[in-house]
């Protein structure tokens, strides 16, 4: 296996990446056995012919993944976790056969379950805001009008329903260097965002009644997508690995999809351990479901170290992963895209040459060219630290004034966390009472499908300053010091 680790000395990743993948891709295949032990750091770099701080480096990521472990005076093994619950080996041919996967037979009409979207203006404490003011508008000016100046039947003309090659293969390229993601450019569609992704996706996969396991609580715009489909929305618990496996098994064995957050679940910001992810990628193999792996913040993590995407971790075909920028660049830009397994590749070219119209091509190839010249790396760089400073003051700044009231829980990534009420204060009349002072509160409780007890909110960070923060925070204050003194008493 070591002479087949092929490192291209050239390449724009670095050599710690390229090991990196190659030995993640033995461990998840089952070349390299749960339990096995892995050569040391120094063997390694002298059969490779690289430094030793470039396999310590490989091994930290690996280990920081959950793949590997180190045994005190023992040396370094594949995790034990992999043993239980061995991911279906990869073959030449995918494990989903073209024709085997079923579709949809209609789209039904909207009904009373959807829930209305959340607010966002850009005041604390609004979700899933980016930071507008840090964003490179120079930059993104000077490709804008390199573009506007292209032929008129490029810019006017129809866009191709697929999506711009050129964006298609930046942001495969994208996913390989820094999601651990490979995969074939045209596996990438192009989309008006992520919403559209999971109206697609539903529109294609789900007849009405196919259960869906959906994260409980979870992301509103995509549970309204699969209402529209008529699904069966089956509520999973989450806790503090994320999706309860278990419990989705107990109540829909028979589950014809499921919708999970793992990298940054939403709302309540954790990340789906190792474990629960090779029991949801078993689960789906055994039922012949799939799974949509919404990435909706994963590329803020400003501390430590992230997990691997779950499609990363995919060997049997069954992920259908979807990205966005309209986080990690802007929200008008409703641009979006489905990373589609082999098996479902051209059901998705058909629908989308069948209703969607698609983006407009020159936005496509701005973000494109931001991308391939580095415009969107730097970008994301700078909002984790940028965001990491938003979140420590808000942690911080609810612990001091608001420890009282508010239970706030640490968090390494995305653009907002959460807060739990203290016992006896309700989440929607706290809410309001901080809309009238002009803050944005989002209740766990609006995130639910079967009615939950525990009250809190989702509070963002990402789209305004440390002093707006701090500001918000005084004014929440004033919300909570408002209070009659029994409730405050009560709460106490």
């Amino acid at each position: 296996m070591l002479q087949s680790i092929a490192i291209d000395r050239e390449a724009s990743h670095g050599l710690s990446v390229q090991i990196c993948a190659h030995l993640r891709e033995f461990i998840l295949s089952g070349s390299l056995k749960a339990g096995g032990r892995l050569p040391s750091t120094r063997t390694l770099a002298n059969e490779l012919n690289v430094a030793r701080a470039t396999i310590v480096e490989c091994f930290d990521q690996l280990a920081a993944e959950g793949l590997i472990e180190s045994r005190v005076g023992a040396g370094t093994y594949v995790s034990e976790a992999l043993k239980h619950e061995r991911l279906p080996v990869a073959t030449q041919k995918p494990v989903v056969s073209e024709k085997s996967a079923r579709l949809a037979q209609s789209m039904t009409s909207a009904s009373s379950r959807f829930v209305p979207r959340l607010v966002h203006e850009p005041r604390a404490f609004t979700t899933a805001i980016p930071a507008y003011d840090a964003f490179p508008m120079a930059q993104w000016a000077r490709l804008s009008g390199k573009h506007w100046r292209e032929a008129r039947k490029d810019v006017l003309g129809y866009p191709d329903p697929h999506g711009h090659d050129l964006l298609r293969k930046a942001i495969a390229d994208h996913l390989r260097i820094n999601r651990g993601i490979r995969c074939d450019w045209q596996q990438i569609f192009i989309v008006a965002g992520a919403q559209q992704a999971f109206q697609l996706i539903a529109s294609t996969l789900i007849d009405p009644g196919d259960k869906v396991w959906f994260e409980d609580p979870g992301a509103i715009g995509a549970r309204n997508s699969f209402v529209v489909s008529g699904a069966d929305l089956v509520p999973v618990r989450v806790d503090d690995d994320g999706l309860d496996v278990d419990d989705a098994l107990r109540k829909a064995p028979d589950f014809r999809l499921a919708f999970v957050t793992p990298s940054h679940q939403q709302p309540l910001g954790v990340s789906m351990s190792l474990e629960r992810r090779v029991a949801l990628l078993a689960a789906a193999q055994n039922n012949g479901a799939w799974i949509i792996e919404d990435d909706w913040d994963g590329e803020f993590c400003f501390s430590g170290m992230p997990m691997p995407t779950l499609q990363s971790m995919d060997q049997a075909g069954r992920v259908i992963y979807v990205g966005s920028f309209s986080k990690s660049l802007f929200p008008s830009l409703r641009l979006g895209f489905i990373l589609a397994p082999p098996a479902l590749m051209e059901h998705f070219r058909t629908s989308l040459e069948a209703f969607l119209p698609g983006v407009p091509t020159a936005i496509q190839a701005i973000v494109a060219d931001f991308i391939v010249e580095g415009h969107f790396a730097t970008h994301i760089r700078r909002m984790r630290k940028a965001y990491h400073e938003h979140y420590q003051a808000l942690y911080q700044g609810v612990r001091k004034h608001l420890g009282d009231y508010l239970d706030i829980r640490p968090s390494t990534t995305g653009m907002h966390t959460v807060a739990y009420l203290a016992p006896g204060l309700n989440a929607e009349m706290i809410a309001q009472r901080a809309a009238e002072r002009g803050l944005t509160l989002t209740p766990i409780g609006r995130f639910c499908i079967a009615p939950n007890d525990r009250q809190g909110f989702a509070l963002g960070f990402s789209g305004f300053s440390p002093a707006q923060i701090e500001t918000g925070i005084a004014a929440l204050k004033d919300v909570f010091a408002d209070l009659s003194p029994a409730v405050r008493a009560k709460s106490a």
